[in-house]
């Protein structure tokens, strides 16, 4: 009497896995940062913004002519010429962050990718948390490393003009970082975006427009309220976060100015979580 053995196929197997069942939130964080990293747009984005921050402050830095009153400057004043160098290049920074941000969640659904990734972890929301967590971790220490070599190339251009500033003064490094975790934040606003529009193309629209066109047409429209709702704007905002709206006379203290980009970043997040719950891949 013999006993036969049957052996199930690998793949009818896996049908008998629990539906529920999917990645680890640690499993997740794995496969978005090597989704990240391989993306060549990825790269690029992040050689921009180091390359951007660097020029920016070269020529703002070379550009500065203070004439012999730059050595009889305080030196509160003279900090605050070299934070300006060395953060100049923000501005034009942040919407290399906001395409790499839009482009992270909208690359998948133009793909399809996106399919796969909610079957891998079904709840769906840990993919958007593991998204924004990486995207800000990764944002945040390049646009650091940028600053602070923004800062190097400044520093000796500067100090041939009489205006110096050490890295560790207070009035320079907290508003470095602050400059940091502006475009951190942006990046995870233009993801929340693009998550929202699932279009690339309508995706960095949104996110570039809120960012450049809004406060124009807001400082166009003849009213009190519209001119009182320009420093609460996203960008104008984040600006305060590092002292870049000090000269305009922004209401807003940096910590004040975080709040209110962290609530614009949250209220997008959410709608953005809401919508993916909701919709079909």
């Amino acid at each position: 009497m013999t006993t036969t053995t049957v052996t199930t196929p690998a793949r009818q197997r896996a049908s008998f896995v629990p539906a529920g069942s999917g990645l680890s939130f640690a499993g997740i964080l794995r496969s978005e940062w090597i989704k990240l990293r391989s993306l060549r747009s990825t790269t690029w984005s992040y050689v921009l913004v180091i390359l951007i921050s660097v020029g920016m402050a070269a020529l703002m830095a070379s550009a500065l002519d203070l004439g012999p009153a730059g050595t009889s400057l305080p030196e509160t004043d003279q900090a605050r010429f070299l934070l300006q160098a060395s953060t100049f290049g923000i501005y034009f920074g942040q919407l290399v962050v906001a395409v790499l941000g839009v482009l992270v969640i909208s690359g998948e659904y133009s793909t399809g990718m996106i399919k796969s990734t909610l079957t891998a972890a079904p709840r769906r929301l840990s993919t958007l948390w593991a998204k924004a967590a990486v995207l800000f971790t990764a944002t945040y220490v390049v646009s650091l490393v940028g600053i602070l070599a923004s800062f190097v190339v400044a520093s000796p251009i500067l100090a041939g003009k009489g205006i110096h500033g050490s890295l560790f003064d207070v009035d320079v490094i907290v508003p470095m970082l602050g400059g940091s975790l502006y475009l951190a934040l942006i990046s995870v606003f233009a993801l929340g975006v693009g998550a929202i529009l699932r279009s690339s193309a309508g995706g960095i629209a949104a996110a570039l427009g809120t960012l450049l066109v809004l406060p124009v047409i807001f400082q166009l429209i003849p009213a009190d309220w519209a001119a009182d709702a320009v420093p609460y704007l996203v960008s104008n905002a984040g600006f305060s976060m590092f002292g870049f709206m000090a000269a305009s006379g922004s209401p807003l203290e940096p910590w004040q100015g975080l709040l209110v980009l962290l609530g614009w970043v949250a209220v997008v997040i959410a709608a953005a979580a809401v919508l993916l719950k909701r919709r079909d891949a």
